[in-house]
């Protein structure tokens, strides 16, 4: 008569051991790493904006930000959304003149801020920014130049000078577009803080700003 032992063999607890020692060890490689501080966003950090073809921050809608917002131009009909500040300031002006020394324009035919959106391609971008406006856009089409008249152009070249290189035209690119005027230095030039103040100072001047036809200045 064979009696079993009460205690497993020796052989069988050692195979047991050595196989929860392996299972253990696959265990533990198969936990995930944290990933290390230089890899996980800051806390409370955002996505940075994408930026317009000028370098201004692009915004999804008008009403969202509160960088967005509507500017009646002096002595006009004309209301457009712009990006509030110094850009506003310069290119309302730019308006302002037009309509004084240019053609009568009436609500409707200025084109600022566009949400951005992948339709929006180039220096068109400007616009999702609010630091592009776009005048009688369908009576200046796209690619077509001559849309001026001499005494136009000659005032559009003056206005052009007058801003020194902070605004362009679209007239003037390669692939022309008549009715573009855009902000055309990054928010932090200096040269657009300078002249949104000189600007702003020609309202307190008789005889200083838009409609005075001071070419040249």
């Amino acid at each position: 008569m064979t009696i079993s032992s009460p205690h497993p063999p020796r052989r069988r607890v050692l195979r047991t051991g050595l196989g929860l020692t392996a299972a253990a060890g696959l265990t533990t490689l198969a936990v995930p790493t944290p990933a290390s501080a230089s890899t996980r966003p800051a806390a409370g950090s955002s996505p940075k904006p994408p930026t317009s073809a000028n370098g201004w921050p692009m915004e999804p809608q008008a009403d969202t930000s509160g960088a967005i917002w509507t500017r009646q131009v002096p002595g006009s009909s004309v209301s457009v959304a712009l990006r509030i500040g110094e850009a506003a300031t310069v290119l309302v002006h730019v308006i302002r003149r037009y309509h004084y020394e240019i053609d009568t324009l009436v609500d409707g035919e200025v084109i600022g801020f566009r949400p951005a959106a992948r339709t929006l391609k180039g220096y068109a971008t400007n616009h999702a920014s609010g630091t592009a406006v776009a005048i009688r856009p369908s009576w200046y089409p796209e690619g077509a130049k001559g849309g001026l008249f001499p005494h136009q152009l000659a005032t559009v070249r003056d206005i052009l000078k007058e801003c020194k290189d902070v605004v362009a035209w679209g007239g003037d690119f390669r692939r022309p577009n008549e009715s573009h005027f855009q902000i055309d230095v990054p928010p932090s030039d200096a040269r657009l803080k300078r002249l949104a103040a000189r600007i702003r100072g020609w309202e307190d001047i008789p005889g200083r700003g838009a409609g005075t036809l001071g070419l040249g200045a």
